[in-house]
């Protein structure tokens, strides 16, 4: 059994596969909607900069600070020092896209500021998930060097490093439906989009949403995978 499994092929690989797929189809969809709706300029015209600030201030939130950022879509916000980054794309455009994006980041700062559960349950577990990621597969390959128990408890801390991991993905996806929620209640509370571009936002930022969501169905696949191929071992040693 083993020796089908540890070869450079085996039946499992299948679900790597599809996570990749998953994953490419959803950033496709992402960059195609994005620059879609990147043509479509809003009517109040403000950048994604100007409608950031605007967001930010109607929360009353002061102490978080906008700065451009290089790259397409690298859009994040910083809870460790009250940062709000926007990208070459966002930062300076003025397309109903840019806004809805930075709209989103905005809703993540209003998150951080209300005390959003899942926020803090998301960043409580980042170095655990960094920590789990890293260590995982190099604690389950050095486990199949042992036939003793010692590699089966190698292994097993690897599986269960990546279940942080794992975690860490499936605790993101409400925080990301959350952000995007506030901010297309915010745009259309504050005017800044109308309600005829409210639905292009919307489909701009739940396209953004499915890369989440295929991140996680990743990672749920990669799981899968290393129990399949690693979670019985003591027992078919036996």
């Amino acid at each position: 059994m083993y020796g089908m499994y540890y070869s450079w092929w085996d039946p499992t690989y299948i679900l790597v596969i599809i996570g990749a797929v998953i994953c490419m189809i959803a950033s496709a969809r992402v960059k195609t909607t994005y620059n879609k709706y990147a043509s479509y300029r809003s009517m109040s015209g403000m950048t994604g900069a100007e409608a950031a600030q605007r967001i930010l201030n109607s929360a009353g939130i002061y102490d978080v600070r906008i700065q451009h950022v290089s790259g397409n879509l690298t859009d994040h916000y910083n809870p460790a020092n009250k940062t709000l980054n926007l990208s070459d794309s966002v930062y300076g455009s003025s397309s109903v896209a840019a806004v809805g994006v930075a709209a989103h980041e905005c809703g993540h700062a209003i998150q951080h500021q209300q005390g959003y559960v899942p926020l803090k349950v998301r960043s409580a577990l980042v170095p655990a998930a960094n920590f789990g990621s890293s260590l995982a597969w190099p604690l389950i390959i050095l486990g199949l060097f042992f036939t003793s128990n010692t590699g089966d408890v190698l292994i097993h801390v690897g599986i269960l490093l990546f279940s942080l991991a794992v975690l860490f993905q499936l605790v993101t996806l409400p925080v990301e439906f959350n952000a995007s929620g506030r901010a297309v209640k915010i745009l259309g509370e504050t005017g800044i989009l109308s309600s005829e571009e409210l639905p292009y936002t919307q489909k701009v930022l739940g396209a953004a949403a499915l890369t989440y969501v295929a991140s996680a169905a990743s990672a749920i696949l990669q799981l899968l995978r290393i129990v399949l191929l690693f979670g019985g071992r003591g027992d078919d040693r036996d």
